[in-house]
């Protein structure tokens, strides 16, 4: 039930470029702080290399970021979907070049970094794009890099934002990455107090992370079927797949080839797996 719940209110309300520039035209920020998330400005201050570059995807009005510029980090890159917010950031960082802002959309975005800070995207990305945003962390971090920040450990009755537990980020990003810290935060800003988890997850740069479109699965029973299939190929080491059924994420030791994956499921001639993403 709760898989089809997050499908409907993701139909139901697009979480596209204009709905998020709507929210910034109308003042409409309810998830805004107003000033840099207190586990993350302590995490921020154990950081001891400036040069590190750092990505804030999702930024929003990126208190995090123009904390990193006063702590003197000097390769900031943050990007957001909603250009009214862009064009503010523009002019408000117009006379700093240690950061770059970008308009953009994250999963299109190309590039290396230690460290990408996670400040309210995730929880603010369709359920549905879970596995996706695994497989594009993994890409865009360069060797040894790590995803450092928040993710609430709460459910909500409709998103944005959407919730998760820590069960279920342990399986998502298993394998994928070296869990270095995964535990209820103490410092959460009062609004948040209770429901927000701290991760350190480091990129596992020993196995293959694919996402891949998937056609055919109309149940949970078949999603598990299919997921079980998969992981019963040599090397395979850990399977998801979105709560659309719609797409599936594979981490192996090496990438599989495509027609082996589609052999596995040709007991079905609903089952098709595409090209990799």
């Amino acid at each position: 039930m709760d898989e089809l719940q997050c499908c409907v209110v993701s139909c139901e309300k697009p979480l596209d470029q204009t709905y998020w520039n709507n929210q910034y035209q109308a003042n409409t920020t309810g998830w805004d702080l107003g000033e840099v998330s207190p586990p993350l400005k302590s995490y921020i201050d154990t950081i001891e290399d400036k040069n590190l570059p750092i990505l804030i995807p999702g930024c929003g009005n990126t208190y995090e970021a123009e904390y990193l510029l006063y702590k003197g980090f000097t390769n900031v890159t943050v990007i957001d979907i909603a250009p009214t917010l862009i064009e503010k950031l523009k002019t408000k960082f117009k006379d700093n070049p240690n950061i770059k802002i970008v308009l953009g959309d994250f999963f299109e975005h190309q590039g290396a970094y230690d460290l990408i800070i996670e400040q309210t995207f995730f929880c603010a990305l369709p359920p549905i794009m879970r596995q996706k945003y695994v497989w594009k962390m993994h890409q865009l971090l360069a060797k040894e890099g790590k995803i450092s920040g928040l993710l609430f450990n709460r459910t909500f009755e409709s998103g944005p934002p959407f919730g998760g537990s820590q069960e279920e980020y342990e399986l998502l990003f298993k394998v994928s990455f070296d869990f270095l810290k995964m535990e209820v935060c103490h410092n959460s800003a009062t609004p948040r107090a209770g429901s927000e988890l701290f991760i350190e997850l480091q990129k596992n740069n020993e196995v293959s992370v694919n996402s891949y479109p998937f056609e055919g699965i109309t149940c949970s029973g078949c999603k598990n079927t299919v997921s079980e299939k998969f992981t019963s190929i040599e090397g395979v080491l850990n399977v998801s797949m979105s709560s659309n059924f719609a797409e599936v994420l594979i981490i192996s030791q090496n990438e599989i080839p495509l027609d082996t994956l589609q052999k596995e499921i040709a007991y079905d001639v609903k089952y098709k797996i595409g090209s990799k993403f």
